[in-house]
């Protein structure tokens, strides 16, 4: 391991690629970005925020621990990946057919309206609490076994009703599983919501279902076949002038897949044009909405053209974007994760571009809207690390604190 705390996220990666021969463009397209994009992280242009890739980098470079990567403020062995406690019972439920599931529990099926009452439920726990992994965890497995049998077991007037709220379960199990790692199995989830979304013919459910498969192959390196996707979904389920808002926000959020999926290709251009098709549909839309909870509407395209720009290494570009987002409150129409993941991006642009104060405001303000999720961010440490090198007395006592918070620093 790099016994030199003060390298950065980037610094390491360069380490170990050239540690371990490989080529910039090699390594890239092992896991599944471009020369540039590895020349960015290197050169600390461009984050490495999210715990899978991290792991992949790693596998890739040879890495035993991800603490070579991140600095010691991480220990997890590379070797042999535990697994969230909830998964061996999720696993099970999702290779069981599902003609079986379901079929020994006591009592009556639910309603359709009760099962709506239930996926709903589920998902405001994973949505606004910080400390949902392990209730939603637990729910997963039992639910599906009783979405299923609700399923089986209604009416003619419930026919859509029931697999609407299975297909969001599933949708859950796809996010979820993709959280903690389980990639493979959040794939399971996400192509079988397609299948029965597709069954029933509604362009709602096929374009929601289709942004679901395109988050989890994005987020698996398969960042060619998420754009191929979404680009030809976006034309199957083009909307005529009668769409609903909730047809529109689902369609919106497939080109925001495709805008993910393109900049991490390396076709930048094309990201650009579907954040603005994008845009059109959210000016249409008129509204920030959360139906399929795809975070749909005017804010998210104006936070993934911040996004956008990051990824480019542009900070001065995100930065400007960034003073055209109005960050929704905490419990408002977008998820928790999804305005923190935010967050962290100005934060990183605002440190790349040398504001130690602005750094430091918004490292405050993530921690403000969410105290634990704080703690996941690498990016987060990373800044913090770089922080202290060059405290200053005006806010040495704040960022000690932050960093004893985040785990940077042991607590006085």
């Amino acid at each position: 391991m790099i016994d030199v705390p003060e390298l950065s996220i980037g610094e390491r990666i360069r380490h170990y690629r050239t540690k371990s021969g490989k080529s910039q463009a090699a390594l890239g397209g092992l896991v599944g970005r471009s020369e540039d994009w590895v020349s960015k992280v290197e050169r600390g242009l461009i984050p490495v925020d999210r715990l899978s890739l991290l792991l992949d980098i790693g596998r890739v470079l040879g890495v035993r621990d991800l603490a070579d990567l991140t600095g010691p403020a991480i220990s997890l062995s590379l070797t042999s990946s535990p697994e969230h406690p909830a998964v061996p019972a999720i696993r099970r439920a999702l290779h069981t057919p599902p003609s079986l599931l379901g079929s020994g529990l006591p009592g009556e099926p639910l309603t359709a309206d009760e099962l709506a009452r239930r996926v709903d439920e589920a998902w405001q726990v994973y949505e606004t609490r910080t400390e949902r992994y392990g209730p939603v965890g637990q729910m997963l497995p039992g639910l599906l076994a009783e979405a299923y049998l609700t399923v089986r077991s209604t009416g003619s007037e419930d026919e859509l009703e029931a697999p609407r709220s299975l297909i969001s379960l599933l949708h859950l199990h796809q996010v979820f599983l993709r959280r903690v790692g389980e990639r493979k199995l959040s794939l399971t989830a996400a192509d079988r919501a397609m299948q029965i979304a597709d069954d029933t013919g509604d362009p709602t459910l096929i374009a929601a279902s289709a942004w679901n498969v395109c988050g989890i192959l994005t987020s698996s390196g398969e960042v060619g076949d998420s754009l191929e996707l979404a680009r030809s979904a976006i034309e199957h389920v083009r909307p005529g002038d009668d769409a609903g808002p909730e047809y529109l926000s689902a369609y919106g959020a497939l080109h925001l897949a495709g805008v993910i999926a393109a900049v991490r290709q390396g076709k930048a251009p094309v990201a650009w044009d579907l954040l603005r098709e994008a845009g059109t549909v959210a000016e249409r839309l008129g509204t920030d909405r959360n139906d399929w909870h795809t975070s749909f509407g005017p804010t998210n395209v104006k936070m993934h053209a911040v996004h956008l720009a990051a990824e480019e290494g542009d900070a001065a570009e995100a930065l400007r974007l960034a003073d055209d987002v109005e960050v929704p409150e905490p419990g408002g129409v977008l998820p928790l994760e999804r305005t923190t993941r935010y967050l962290v991006e100005v934060m990183h642009a605002n440190r790349l571009t040398g504001d130690d104060y602005a750094t430091l405001y918004m490292l405050r303000k993530i921690r403000e809207t969410s105290p634990e999720e704080i703690r996941y961010f690498p990016l987060v440490r990373d800044a913090i690390g770089a922080l202290l090198k060059r405290e200053r007395p005006t806010y040495r006592r704040e960022l000690r604190e932050l960093a004893a918070h985040v785990g940077v620093l042991a607590a006085a």
